[in-house]
């Protein structure tokens, strides 16, 4: 077989475990319309900050102009605030919206799609994108998400973000799971993704990002790293990778 061949074979075949881009849109309008459905449940069980993240905002400067991208209920406004910077908060979930905004009526809240940003190109110093990329379907859309964040950042701006690290055992059943009927086909969902039950309502969209595949996107996206870690809360129930980077000028 000549090597063109090969090639050629190879891509065909990882072609038939990506995800449709159909299906994607779908999961896409899915965790809006889940989001919507349990929002007063899920604000209840965020209404504090973690504390375990405070260190990602221990040097933003006053005047700063900050998006919290996918800002839910607004939660982490009570940090920003203090903070002094000009606030903006995004996020598809009109629920979750009316939420932030009730409990926040000063803050700048704003309904809006993370893959066409409602926003001008240089705009912002930094962006926050806490627990957001993971509920992003297929790679051509976690990509399309990061340059959107690296068009509306200013050259050198700096991007936060979060994701969850796998690590209880009923997680990775589940990922198992998944694998499985992605192998026999029985799937539409890529690698690493699941649906995670919320009580018996719904079931959430999540990928689960390995250390590597993070920092190739990141970068792929056109941004440098500078930092990259776990983070664990006190009962270390709660992990998650994080990354800040800038955006490459």
């Amino acid at each position: 077989m000549k090597f063109v061949d090969f090639v050629k074979i190879k891509k065909i075949t990882k072609n038939l475990f990506i995800m449709d881009s159909n299906f994607a849109q779908f999961i896409l309008e899915k965790t809006k319309r889940d989001y919507n459905l349990i929002a007063e449940e899920f604000s209840n069980t965020r209404r504090e900050i973690w504390e375990e993240l405070n260190f990602l905002f221990e040097d933003l400067k006053e005047g700063e102009k900050i998006l919290d991208l996918g800002c839910g209920n607004g939660r982490w406004y009570k940090v920003f605030v203090r903070k002094k910077v000009d606030y903006f908060g995004l996020d598809n979930s009109e629920k979750l919206l009316e939420i932030a905004k009730k409990n926040f009526p000063e803050a700048k809240f704003l309904i809006g799609d993370a893959l066409n940003l409602p926003f001008s190109e240089n705009f912002f110093d930094r962006v926050y994108a806490i627990a957001l990329l993971h509920h992003i379907p297929s790679e051509v859309f976690r990509i399309k998400v990061l340059q959107e964040i690296k068009r509306v950042l200013k050259p050198g701006g700096i991007l936060i973000l979060t994701v969850w690290k796998i690590h209880r055992l009923s997680e990775i059943l589940l990922l198992l799971k998944h694998t499985f009927l992605k192998l026999i086909k029985k799937s539409q969902l890529d690698f690493k993704d699941v649906f995670l039950p919320w009580g018996k309502k719904i079931l959430r969209y999540y990928h689960y990002f390995s250390k590597r595949e993070l920092e190739s996107l990141t970068k792929r996206a056109g941004f440098e790293i500078l930092k990259f870690g776990v983070v664990k809360n006190k009962r270390g129930n709660r992990q998650n990778y994080y990354i800040i980077c800038q955006k490459l000028r």
